[in-house]
Parts: structure tokens; C-alpha cells; sequence
């Protein structure tokens, strides 16, 4: 009996505790970190004073070294990203007379740079799924930590009381077989509780080499996010600078902006009234006149056949108007943003109408794309909306785009599709679609009107981009 109980007590410790942990289940106290030396008193040395022969030690101070390998990698990080600067400067430098080239690389780097924030996000949402799981084991083993440690010390006891001779004293023999039926009893099911721990253990162990996976992997994209957006800043401030606007004049612009949107109560109001006293609003317009009046000729001249691509249209970097009529281009159009639907057209706006438009909740700092071809009508604040862009994509369509926090195009430029155009801030300033949703990070309103009544985008959404922004 002896033997059996010590063998089986050594067993449930390794179950319990692997490593050689008190069979009890509690951690063994951790070495408390000797006190770091103070201005008045000095190091200790590893000299041994008096002793012939021995020679004087360097003071060691683990924390000092710890800073200077960090300071060490520190400096090494900034070297890398200041090369990587220059290497962007001189790419942008040789392209940035070549329209076509420098459309190209703004559009590319802002899928870059929005694939890489879909990564970010579906790389935290596994993180956030495995630490619950992570607590859920924690929480089951440590409610079977009293049953086990009760069990083994009962065990212990047996070993270290060996039972009582038969012929000597009956009665103490007969508690002992009764004691020997019911641990009989006890110990199926205290197999079954050492299983089940047993399992949970694995289960953590599995856990906690995912979460440090899923960490690196995150971080890892969080470099190539911070690189791309580097790339893209410069390629932005490019872009606007070989526009050539007068800063004056665009300062007179952007005041008059502001002026219409204080006064303007409506969306439909706001956009009647930028087209008949907005000058870059009315080029815009007249720009996307001009586009459909070319399409339509177009068109009559190939016997009334619309003339659009049969692959992508968007392909052709250096083009000055819409690539195709934006009726043509249902199941065609990227979402805007990286992100999760929160609300979609038509659905309750919690004040007893329906939205009119997409909530789409974003990571802060997240680059926005204009989902097709357009002049820039409108960009300044809106009351309630945050900063609004107004896109005229034309034949009487508009795009709207609200709750951003920084704009990067000016009325009257032609933007194509995929070209960035705002950032999301970090959902500090709350708009009126952050506050009806209760979110706490940025959220982006997405809305397409035609001739002044908002309309459902579903239908001009391509199918993956959709099932990604809902999931």
C-alpha cells in the first residue's frame, strides 16, 4: 500500500506540477532581485580583499547593460529608418514628374498600406481570441487545484503511516481497510480530474506557443505598416506639390468652403450651393460634364456600344477623366477603408429613420482610398460629420466620405480610384457616427448620392471587398 500510494503521488505531481513543483500546487517563491546600489553606496566587487594572487573585478550592473543594448538597437532602428527615408526620397524624386508613374506608386502603396492594416486587425482579433482562451484554461485549472492538493495529501499521509499489523491490533486494521474502500472509491474519479488537468495543461501550453506566434507575426506587420507609410506620406506630398495650386488662392478656397458649410443645414443643400458659388466645385462639375458629353460621343460613334474594359478599367494610371461612366461600374468599386461594418444602408439609425449611408469602424491612422474616379467638390469640416470630402464622380453621382481627420486633396483635382485622399485620426473626436454606434475607435460614413437623394452602394461594392469589410 505504501508503494502504491508514493508512486501515485508522484504522478499527480507531474501532472500538476511540471518542473518539480511543490505537490500542494503553489509556485515556488521567486528570488527576490538584489537592491540596485544607490549614489552613496557602491557597487559591490567581486574582490576578494587580502586574498595573494587574485585580481579586481569590473562592478557589474545587469540593468546598465540591459539600457545599453536597447539604446544600441534603438540607434540601429533609427539608422535603418533613416535610410529607408533617403531610399524613398530618391525613388519619389525620379518619378515625380511623371504623373502616370507617380499615380501608379500612390496607388499601390495604398493597397500595400491597407492590406497591411487588414493584417493588423485580423492578427489582434485572433490575439485578443486566444488570451480568452488562455484565461478560460487558467481559470479551469485553478478551480481544481483544492480537489488535487486535497487528494494528495491524503496520499501522503498513507505513505508516511504505513498501514497497521493484522494479528497485533485488529481495529486499527479494520479503519484502515475502510479507509483503503473508500479511497477505492475516490480514486476513478480523482483519474478523471487528473485527465481533465492534464488536458487543460496541454491545451495552455498550446496556447501560449500561438499567442507568441500571433505576436510576432503582428509585430512583424506593424514594421511593414510604419515602412509603407512612410513611403506614402512622401508619395502624397508629392503628388500635391506637382499640383502647382497657389497657396492664396487655396486659402481663399478652403475659407469659402467653410463658409458654405456653416450655413448650409443639408448635404443636398450643401451641394447645390458649393456648385453655384464654389469655384472649384463648379470645375468639377464642369470637368464631369465635359467626361460624360466625351463618353456619350464615344459611344455614338461605336453604334451606341458603351465603351468600357473588359477586364479592369482602372488600370491606366495617366488618365484625366473617369475610366468609365459610374453607372458602368457596379461590382466594380473597393471599399474605401480597411475595417468592420458597423452599420449598412438602410439600416435603423436609432432615432427613428434609417441610415443613408455605410459605418465602417477603422484602426486609428487608417488611409482612405476613393473607391472610384472623381473631382474633388468639397473638403473641409461639416458640422457634425468631421472633415467631409465630396467627390463629383459624374453623370449627377456624388461619393461622400465623413469622420476623417486629415484631408489630402483639394477642391477641383481629378483623383483616381484607389488614389489616397484622407487618414482617419484616433477616435478622440467624436463625430456624429462615432456617437451613434458608441464606438470608441474613428468610424468613416460612406455615402453615394444621385441627383441629391442618397442611394444604396451595395450594388457597386465588389463581392470580396464586402465580405471582408463584414467580417
Amino acid at each position: 500500500m505504501t508503494r502504491r500510494s508514493a508512486v501515485f503521488v508522484v504522478f499527480l505531481s507531474g501532472l500538476l506540477l511540471p518542473g518539480g513543483a511543490s505537490s500542494a500546487g503553489a509556485e515556488p517563491p521567486s528570488p527576490k532581485p538584489s537592491a540596485a546600489p544607490t549614489q552613496n553606496q557602491p557597487a559591490a566587487s567581486t574582490q576578494t580583499s587580502g586574498a595573494p594572487g587574485s585580481t579586481a573585478a569590473a562592478p557589474v550592473n545587469p540593468g546598465l547593460e540591459e539600457r545599453q543594448i536597447e539604446l544600441r538597437g534603438l540607434q540601429d532602428t533609427l539608422d535603418a529608418s533613416d535610410t529607408q527615408r533617403r531610399k524613398i526620397e530618391a525613388e519619389i524624386e525620379s518619378i515625380k514628374n511623371d504623373r502616370a508613374r507617380l499615380n501608379a506608386a500612390l496607388i499601390s502603396a495604398t493597397s500595400r498600406v491597407t492590406a497591411a492594416e487588414s493584417k493588423i486587425s485580423d492578427a489582434e482579433k485572433r490575439l485578443e481570441t486566444l488570451l480568452g482562451s488562455e484565461e478560460a484554461t487558467r481559470r479551469s485549472l485553478e478551480s481544481r487545484k483544492s480537489v488535487i492538493a486535497e487528494v494528495l495529501a491524503s496520499l501522503q499521509r498513507m505513505g508516511v503511516s504505513p498501514p497497521p499489523a493484522l494479528l497485533v491490533d485488529p481495529e486499527d486494521m479494520l479503519k484502515a481497510v475502510r479507509s483503503s474502500i473508500l479511497l477505492g472509491a475516490v480514486l476513478p474519479e480523482m483519474q478523471k480530474e487528473t485527465t481533465a488537468l492534464a488536458d487543460d495543461l496541454a491545451q495552455l501550453i498550446s496556447l501560449r506557443k500561438s499567442i507568441a506566434s500571433e505576436r510576432d507575426s503582428l509585430r512583424h506587420n506593424v514594421a511593414d505598416l510604419i515602412q509603407e507609410q512612410q513611403r506614402l506620406t512622401a508619395l502624397i506630398a508629392a503628388r500635391q506639390s506637382s499640383l502647382g495650386t497657389a497657396e492664396q488662392a487655396l486659402a481663399a478656397e478652403q475659407k469659402r468652403a467653410a463658409d458654405i458649410g456653416q450655413q448650409a443645414t443639408t448635404l443636398k443643400q450643401l451641394i447645390g450651393r458649393m456648385e453655384a458659388e464654389f469655384a472649384g466645385a463648379q470645375h468639377a462639375a464642369e470637368e464631369a460634364r465635359k467626361a460624360e458629353e466625351a463618353r456619350k460621343q464615344a459611344e455614338a460613334a461605336a453604334g451606341g456600344v458603351p465603351q468600357k474594359s473588359a477586364l479592369s478599367p482602372f488600370k491606366d494610371p495617366g488618365r484625366l477623366a473617369p475610366a468609365i461612366a459610374f453607372a458602368d461600374a457596379k461590382g466594380l468599386l473597393s471599399m474605401p477603408v480597411a475595417g468592420t461594418l458597423a452599420k449598412g444602408y438602410g439600416d435603423p439609425d436609432g432615432f427613428g429613420g434609417t441610415e443613408k449611408g455605410l459605418l465602417i469602424e477603422t484602426r486609428p491612422g487608417a488611409v482612405v482610398a476613393l473607391p472610384s474616379d472623381g473631382w474633388v467638390a468639397y473638403s473641409a469640416p461639416y458640422r457634425s460629420y468631421g472633415q467631409l470630402l465630396i467627390v463629383n464622380v459624374g453623370g449627377g453621382y456624388y461619393v461622400v466620405l465623413a469622420g476623417m481627420e486629415h484631408i489630402n486633396v483639394e477642391v477641383g483635382q481629378f483623383v483616381l480610384a484607389g488614389e489616397p485622399v484622407a487618414t482617419m485620426g484616433d477616435g478622440s473626436a467624436k463625430t456624429a457616427a462615432a456617437i451613434t454606434i458608441g464606438a470608441a475607435q474613428p468610424v468613416l460614413y460612406v455615402e453615394f448620392r444621385k441627383d441629391g437623394v442618397a442611394i444604396d452602394p451595395s450594388p457597386w461594392w465588389a463581392k470580396a471587398d464586402v465580405q471582408k469589410v463584414r467580417g
